[in-house]
């Protein structure tokens, strides 16, 4: 269950930072809005999964999931370049967070 938590944190963690974009520098009501509940929802969730898995892998988890989220989900809603060393990047990211999860840090 606690990966479960940790799996919708880092789905508020990807549309925080996704939502800053459209924020404008928090100069847009709505969108700065969005930022804050999804930050503070991420990060809530994220002390939720804490008294069942280490610190450092559920933190390195979220922030990897993130990462990957954001970095996959500006290449098709921004239009960011696709280069071969951002999908292995990308890549080098998912193999960590695999590896975390499948290291016994259940």
């Amino acid at each position: 269950m606690a990966w479960l938590v940790l799996l919708t944190a880092a789905a508020f963690e990807i549309a925080f930072a996704l939502s800053l974009k459209p924020s404008e520098g928090f100069s847009r009501l709505w969108p700065t809005l969005a930022v804050l509940v999804f930050g503070i929802t991420s990060v809530v969730l994220l002390a939720k999964t804490l008294d069942r898995l280490p610190v450092g892998t559920a933190y390195a988890v979220w922030t990897g999931i993130g990462s990957v989220g954001v970095v996959t989900l500006g290449i098709i809603v921004w239009h960011e370049p696709v280069t071969p060393t951002r999908l292995a990047c990308i890549a080098l990211i998912l193999t960590g967070v695999i590896g975390l999860h499948l290291s016994g840090s259940h």
